[in-house]
């Protein structure tokens, strides 16, 4: 499933709440993949002049979070380490978490999941479902100032950080997102989330139709 939205608008926090739900009712059903974790690393993104732009579309390996996605799909059983973004370092940690073979579920959220332009456009196949959260540019805005300041930048290096990157990067995903099959509307999504039913059907992970993989064999395995 993915979770878009812009920067600030709550992905992050939604996910989490909505795995504590999902661990709650149904230990083991459901992991989270932040799309953060394929940002470039600031080396590279200093030695191709870009390293301002931090966050926007092509400062990621969305190629490696592509093939990370059809690894999970392809559901062979095997667990599967993926990278996690450390925000207080500001660097993309590998090998950071492991999704067990057993899990049913992977909440995938990021910024740019349902960007309508090539190269993200090709990762839409391979979501079961997609959800967009829908916040004010105003909140966005304000969100994201504070998001800085607790990081420890001034009032006036936040105001840039914001207005020369993160306000752009959030109207980019607000008017070249693909539709969702749900947006969620409002300044604060969390309240919104229903209760988890533990006899909720969850869909089970299963390879695009066009990737599908014959049935095992004698002795194969299937999640």
């Amino acid at each position: 499933m993915a979770l878009a939205g812009a920067p600030g608008s709550g992905k992050s926090t939604l996910a989490a709440s909505l795995l504590a739900h999902l661990e709650a009712a149904r230990p083991g059903l459901a992991a989270m993949l932040a799309m953060d974790g394929y940002h470039l690393d600031d080396g590279l993104l200093e030695q191709r002049g870009q390293r301002a732009r931090k966050g926007a579309p092509h400062t990621y390996d969305v190629d490696g979070l592509a093939a990370m996605l059809a690894r999970l799909r392809a559901d062979d059983g095997c667990e599967v380490v993926v990278p996690v973004f450390d925000r207080r370092l500001e660097i993309a940690r590998a090998g950071a978490a492991v999704i067990a073979g057993t899990v049913r579920l992977v909440i995938v959220e990021g910024n740019w999941l349902l960007l309508d332009e090539p190269p993200w456009r090709a990762l839409r196949p391979l979501f079961d479902a997609t959800v967009m959260l829908d916040v004010p540019r105003d909140v966005l805005a304000a969100r994201l100032l504070q998001r800085w300041r607790d990081l420890g930048l001034s009032d006036e290096a936040a105001r840039r950080k914001v207005e020369a990157n993160d306000l752009p990067n959030a109207d980019l995903v607000i008017t070249h997102s693909a539709p969702a099959d749900l947006t969620v509307a409002g300044a604060n999504a969390l309240t919104k989330l229903p209760a988890t039913d533990p006899a909720l059907p969850v869909r089970r992970r299963t390879a695009p139709r066009a990737a599908q993989r014959p049935p095992p064999g004698p002795g194969g395995s299937e999640r």
